[in-house]
């Protein structure tokens, strides 16, 4: 076999591995994922004479609240799932419909993988969760029938109740609904129309208007599937296929390759004599 023939099989082998990984390479830089919000601290380390300075995100508390069904639920006991919530209260007359039937439209979208969402996606990665800022009037027997006015499927949409300064706390000093947006919010009534988006590991990772169904609500599907994708540092997901395997096949596949290529080289120079 000549020069320019090996060549030519280490070429054709080797473009559709390349390209594969520049193809990868590509699409994980394009693909931005949702920043991280609400900044804690940074810490400065110094090693090998090199300065690093890591950010810590805020990570949102636990709570202990009653969901719908009367069950006794805490925002820990949401394992691997990608959180939206938002603040609603029954007799709400203004924004909450809006809200409310809009996050019914997200939990629908993701079970049928409809238009809002990424297709590969499913309601088994996001919890929805609606914090009742109403929580006297708001009781479990009321929020179960709100919520069932508005077909939400309890398994994986909250409508919590309970103890009313622990909701106040947690809405302005954890999820910090207050510092989103134009409109400062009453302390005494958080009323605000924004959806939070809070990751795997708690961290708050986007605000969106609950009533912008043209831009804000495609986004916040669009991000919430991306969330579902980003890499668990503790429990990373396995590659789609096994790289020992797959070195394996290309082994065998080139010498494949070459054997055909040496038997046809040797029947042409058979032939030539």
């Amino acid at each position: 076999m000549n020069k320019k023939a090996f060549l030519a099989i280490l070429v054709a082998l080797g473009i559709p591995i390349v390209s594969y990984f520049a193809m990868r390479a590509m699409s994980e830089k394009a693909t931005q994922m949702p920043r991280y919000y609400l900044l804690d601290s940074t810490t400065t380390t110094i090693k090998d004479g090199k300065q690093t300075t890591d950010s810590i995100w805020h990570k949102v508390a636990n709570i202990k609240l009653v969901n719908q069904l009367g069950d006794s639920v805490s925002l820990y006991d949401i394992k691997n799932k990608v959180i939206v919530a938002d603040v609603f209260f029954t007799s709400c007359g203004s924004i909450c419909p809006y809200l409310t039937k809009n996050m019914a439209r997200l939990q629908r979208s993701f079970m049928t993988r409809g238009e809002l969402t990424s297709p590969f996606q499913d309601s088994s990665q996001i919890q929805f969760v609606s914090f009742s800022i109403d929580p006297e009037r708001d009781s479990v027997p009321r929020i179960k029938r709100y919520a069932d006015l508005y077909g939400a499927k309890h398994d994986n949409w909250w409508f919590l109740t309970g103890n009313r300064d622990s909701i106040y706390k947690y809405i302005f000093e954890e999820l910090h609904l207050d510092k989103i947006g134009d409109t400062p919010i009453d302390p005494n009534f958080a009323h605000t129309a924004y959806f939070v988006m809070i990751d795997r590991d708690h961290h708050v990772r986007g605000y969106y208007s609950g009533l912008d169904t043209a831009d804000a609500l495609p986004r916040l599907a669009h991000d919430a599937a991306l969330l579902m994708l980003e890499k668990d540092k503790e429990h990373p997901a396995p590659l789609p296929f096994d790289p020992n395997l797959l070195a394996v096949m290309g082994i065998i596949a080139t010498i494949i390759v070459l054997i055909a290529m040496r038997i046809v080289f040797k029947k042409k120079k058979a032939q030539q004599l």
